[in-house]
């Protein structure tokens, strides 16, 4: 339902299914996808900054955080000091109970390389994981309820994803476009409107194409397309080679002859119309790897004074993870629950609790046939025959009839 690789979390599976039963409708179309008109930073992350700088709050960059100290007692757990490089000079900010700290722990891109149109993107599997993988385990090490870092990002081999960002600059590969997603990429509406997958790639290769321009500054008549593999490790079907040996340029090839360009001309396409920068991620479906009841933090632990965790690898049971609302939840937790604020975090829709849901989404798996057509023995069909003679005229047979689950 929802997993990346082979091995990724049954768990995962399950929370999926569980969370967005109403939406199985929308999956052959997308239909319940939303999103944003231009790239995700420009339309959310630099309006919440620039929020944020007109209330007085500093941003401070080239910082990295190297590891947050705690005080350890029974029934108390205290954020003491934050150990910091900031360009490049080791310092240190003491805490006060009165002080609140929120920690993203983890990080899905860490170590994440870029290539370009005529080289690879590099990918190192023996460098550890640094930034927020280094930090986590620094801080897992002081309490056992900071969570298990190893358990996700252990082997980068099962967690790496290779994407490449091709812009076209001319008209030629639009058509092929066009004819796939059967819309016009400069329309300026929703494109691919989700993921198109290429399902007997070797690589496991996918694209989107977003609203365009997704960048404001984008020049016109250039269209950007997603293009990711799962199995970076596996030879090509065009490209004979593994898809983190390949350079932009080939990677655009492999993507070119999936589009049903004619092999004569995909190398000149890919070199002429087209820029294409690949990029290696590392830990990508960190979050996906198996993992058990504690391997992540809850967002405020037991006895916890000034701090919380966020993110993808904080723990809450309000949302599924690799989403934007997960993220957003748990900050709104984190906050109300260290403030005691008395605001309720929004909840997400209980569609494991609504008949209606349930009947709707039992009908569209069965592809809009009610259930009355099931191809069952004679002696059960007169059993349901028998069943829907008794709820005749009730509520019942309404709501049955309303979802399509009978005739």
């Amino acid at each position: 339902m929802f997993a990346f690789e082979n091995w990724h979390s049954a768990l995962e599976m399950k929370l999926y299914l569980k969370r967005y039963i109403h939406h199985v409708g929308g999956l052959p179309d997308f239909t319940a996808l939303r999103f944003t008109k231009y790239n995700q930073y420009e339309s959310m992350i630099l309006p919440m900054v620039r929020y944020l700088e007109s209330h007085g709050v500093q941003f401070h960059y080239n910082t990295k955080v190297v590891n947050v100290e705690f005080e350890i007692q029974p029934h108390k757990k205290l954020a003491k000091r934050i150990e910091l490089l900031a360009e490049g000079e080791e310092k240190f900010v003491d805490l006060t109970e009165n002080d609140l700290v929120f920690i993203t722990n983890g990080g899905c891109v860490e170590n994440a390389t870029m290539g370009s149109q005529n080289e690879p993107a590099a990918f190192n599997p023996e460098i550890k994981p640094g930034g927020g993988w280094d930090m986590w385990r620094k801080i897992a090490a002081q309490d056992p309820s900071f969570g298990h870092p190893d358990k996700f990002c252990h082997d980068p081999e099962q967690s790496n994803w290779m994407s490449a960002t091709v812009e076209t600059l001319d008209q030629r590969i639009i058509p092929y476009i066009k004819k796939i997603c059967k819309r016009d990429p400069f329309s300026g509406g929703v494109v691919t409107g989700g993921i198109v997958t290429v399902k007997d790639s070797s690589w496991l290769m996918s694209w989107t194409i977003n609203r365009q321009p997704q960048f404001r500054n984008q020049p016109e008549g250039h269209c950007l397309v997603w293009v990711y593999g799962l199995f970076s490790d596996k030879p090509g079907d065009y490209i004979q080679k593994p898809m983190r040996e390949c350079s932009g340029k080939e990677i655009c090839m492999e993507w070119l002859y999936h589009l049903g360009v004619p092999e004569n001309q995909i190398e000149d396409m890919a070199e002429h119309s087209a820029n294409t920068v690949p990029v290696m991620m590392p830990y990508i479906t960190a979050f996906f790897m198996p993992r058990a009841a504690g391997d992540r933090p809850d967002v405020v632990p037991a006895g916890a004074i000034n701090f919380a965790f966020l993110g993808q690898f904080a723990e809450t049971k309000r949302d599924t993870i690799f989403t934007t609302e997960y993220s957003m939840r748990t900050g709104m937790e984190a906050v109300y629950t260290l403030l005691n604020i008395d605001r309720g975090v929004p909840e997400v829709w209980g569609s494991t609790y609504d008949i209606r849901d349930l009947l709707s989404a039992t009908i569209r798996l069965r592809d809009g046939r009610p259930l009355t057509e099931m191809n069952l023995p004679l002696k059960d069909k007169l059993k349901i025959k028998g069943l829907l003679d008794k709820i005749e005229g009730t509520d019942i047979e309404k709501l049955l009839k309303e979802y399509h689950v009978v005739e």
